[in-house]
């Protein structure tokens, strides 16, 4: 395939910062294009006088599309105060970036698409089309309105009132030319897209005459496209609509200035501009920028979020051709912003932008990370405290057993409509929703109807689960009620999971790319039901890497040390591996997830930077490693302790198996410091020295007062010295 040329315009503010943070997605992707930079934008006009220097429009001529950071505009009188004085005098006008853009290159359509990239809820997915030429920002637009138009407006009443130096006008201006090239491309977008619908946004109910001429263009060239309906709405309408009801929507096309607010109502929808892409395309060419801006106030600190850099790249590599190419970047901004993996401020997360971009970049390269799960667990009771919560434990440990991390766990109360609203959040966005309880047959066994809502389907009756039933009423002599006949009811299409300890049969249904299992709420009954649903589940998941877990407990660092640390050393490596840290007293333990050889690559940075904390890399405390070690090697320990008043040897005790025949001696104390030890306050030096054939050695630590559980922490301290003592240097020969 022929290589083509891309102008790559970083421009003001965030813009660089962006870009530079995406722009290797295309090297990643192996896509044949030639990167050459450009200057635009603020500095430009500050420096030369003119934001779009002549150098600039000679590269755009000679490249196969343009891709821009983002650039600065300001007034008229602002924009000429930062002139140099001598370019002042020049008489220099400034004129933004973007509308040069358009205009010289004649860019008469805006492209927005619009996606439910956050996942949760009804799925939409459709895309505004603004007009970029004519309409109410054609450029007509008068401070004074000219003598040919007065008579236009001279009637009416507030002119009157006012009087012609204070009344201003503009025109919004459409032509057949304008009005046909935007509405066929609106047809073309949706017929390339996939979209089923083109929606006008206009005003016909209030410009009539305009309105009517747009509809009648719409109606002739809709002609060439019958397999796509079309509409005309009041915008107004379009707007509410955009915010209830998203995914009625296909393409949706609008003059100027109409498009220019309903696509940033777009942005708004998906979760803000930090998602929203966009192209300005014309008949030979177009250029491609995030629609965020320039943001000066966020240049430098790191935190623009990347998404929308990577989307209009996926955009433009649409637009040349790469289509694979270009929905590789959309699903891997799809799998990041879904799951919160390293996602930016105005998305919920901490990460900044680089790390955004490398979380994107790792995604488009790389299978996705290991499945989630959501669990619900229904029932006024479970909030109430009159039961406790067993179903979500477990079966977040069968999720478990069979790979899948549980991401969140809900207790939501008998309630259709907030049961419905939490799977709907869960859609899209978990692999596996797993909802429990509420089967039963009375009226406030709701969860039922509450998933056939949320997945958009009706209930209807399944002969085959009513038979179950009633077989097992009947078998156990139970009376067989009306009401019995709910727990027929399932949602249109899913698959039956028969319950052989009961008689509330569960389902299982799949919804934009989620797996919803429904199961009755007594323990006996649903968890052998999930055992068994998973294992059919799991062959509707996207096959997995092969992935490992390494663990480390620490002793004698605090959990934030331990997590700067090991993040830094995340992030310097550029894998993609997840960390996790649990703090327990007196421990921090550390978990590394991901490719076995990633997750072995960092593991021996991490042993490095930590070896001098490091008690074990199996979850057991040190004293239960020692006492391993102890029985492994038939030593005893002689121990001088007053430090733990005999805590020490005595928790050793419950964990040998033998007493050894061959002795160590081992002195543990504390020096109390700016403190005492019966009020718990000031900080204890622990001291740990183990004496053997080749002589002696001491370990140190200083450790707050902090409450009684010092004592635990003394007795893992000493079991930790020995350990390190018999690890650190080969067993040697002792006497008795």
């Amino acid at each position: 395939m022929n290589r083509k040329t891309i102008a790559v315009l970083p421009g003001d503010g965030i813009g660089p910062e962006v870009l530079d943070a995406a722009l290797p997605v295309i090297e990643y992707l192996g896509v044949p294009l030639d990167l050459e930079f450009g200057d635009i934008g603020w500095e430009c006009w500050r420096a030369e006088g003119n934001p779009v220097p002549d150098r600039t429009w000679e590269l755009i001529s000679r490249s196969d599309a343009v891709l821009l950071g983002a650039t600065t505009s300001k007034p008229p009188r602002e924009a000429a105060a930062q002139l140099e004085p001598e370019l002042r005098k020049r008489g220099a006008q400034y004129v933004s970036p973007i509308i040069q853009l358009r205009q010289q290159l004649d860019l008469f359509a805006n492209l927005r698409p619009v996606e439910n990239y956050l996942g949760g809820g009804t799925p939409y997915r459709f895309c505004v089309v603004r007009e970029n030429t004519e309409g109410l920002y054609a450029g007509l637009d008068f401070r004074d309105v000219p003598d040919e138009m007065w008579p236009l407006v001279a009637e009416h009443p507030n002119v009157l009132r006012s009087g012609h130096a204070d009344t201003t006008a503009s025109i919004r201006l459409q032509t057949s030319h304008g009005l046909d090239r935007i509405l066929r491309f609106a047809f073309e977008t949706a017929r390339h897209r996939g979209y089923e619908r083109v929606t006008l946004a206009d005003k016909p109910n209030v410009l009539r005459h305009s309105s009517a001429y747009v509809r009648q263009r719409l109606e002739t060239i809709a002609a060439d496209y019958p397999e796509i309906i079309s509409e005309v709405l009041n915008v107004d309408a379009v707007a509410l609509w955009m915010v209830r009801r998203p995914e009625r929507f296909g393409v949706v096309v609008a003059e100027n200035m109409f498009g220019d607010i309903l696509s940033d109502l777009g942005g708004g929808v998906m979760g803000g501009l930090g998602l929203a892409a966009s192209a300005n395309i014309g008949e030979a060419g177009g250029y491609f920028e995030p629609v965020h801006g320039s943001a000066p106030a966020m240049a430098g600190q790191g935190r623009a979020n990347p998404a929308a850099a990577f989307l209009t790249i996926g955009l433009m590599l649409e637009h040349l051709g790469f289509a694979s190419e270009a929905e590789g970047i959309q699903e891997a901004v799809r799998h990041v912003a879904r799951r919160r993996d390293r996602v930016t401020y105005d998305l919920g997360g901490t990460a900044t932008t680089t790390e955004a971009a490398a979380s994107i970049i790792d995604a488009c390269r790389s299978a996705p990370d290991m499945p989630t799960a959501a669990i619900l667990s229904i029932g006024d009771e479970l909030l109430s405290g009159d039961l406790e919560d067993s179903n979500g434990r477990n079966a977040s440990r069968v999720l478990g057993e069979h790979g899948i991390a549980v991401r969140v766990r809900h207790t939501v109360r008998d309630d259709e409509a907030a049961i419905s609203d939490t799977i709907q959040g869960c859609l899209g966005r978990d692999d596996v929703i797993v909802v429990m309880g509420g089967l039963g047959p009375t009226s406030d066994d709701v969860t039922r109807s509450a998933v056939a809502r949320a997945l958009n389907r009706p209930l209807e009756h399944r002969e085959r689960a009513w038979q179950g039933v009633v077989e097992r009423l009947t078998r156990f002599g139970v009376a067989i009620h009306v009401d019995n006949r709910r727990q027929a009811l399932f949602p249109e299409g899913a698959e039956l999971l028969p319950n052989p300890n009961g008689s509330a049969w569960g389902c299982r249904a799949e919804a934009q790319g989620s797996v919803v299992i429904m199961l009755p709420g007594p323990p006996r009954e649903c968890l052998p039901m999930l055992a068994e649903a998973m294992h059919e589940a799991l062959a509707h998941l996207p096959r997995q890497p092969e992935r490992t877990t390494v663990f480390r407990r620490t002793l004698g660092i605090i959990e934030a040390d331990v997590a700067a640390l090991v993040d830094e050393l995340v992030r310097d490596s550029r894998l993609p591996i997840k960390s996790a840290y649990r703090w327990h007293y007196p421990y921090v333990d550390i978990r590394l997830d991901g490719s076995a050889d990633a997750v072995g690559t960092l593991a021996k940075r991490v042993d490095s930077a930590l070896m001098d904390y490091i008690v074990t890399d199996q979850h057991r405390t040190a004293v239960q490693e020692l006492a391993l070690l102890l029985d492994q090697h038939d030593l005893a320990l002689d121990i001088d302790d007053q430090l733990t008043e005999g805590a020490f040897a005595a928790k050793l005790a419950e964990e040998r198996r033998s007493s050894g025949s061959q002795t160590l001696s081992v002195a543990l104390s504390g020096t109390w410091q700016d403190g005492d030890r019966e009020n718990y306050t000031g900080t204890v030096a622990l001291s740990c020295t183990v004496r053997d054939a080749s002589g002696e050695r001491t370990r140190g630590l200083t450790i707050p007062n902090r409450g009684a559980e010092v004592g635990t922490y003394f007795t893992e301290f000493a079991g930790w010295s020995v350990v390190r003592h018999l690890t650190d240097h080969r067993v040697p020969e002792v006497s008795e």
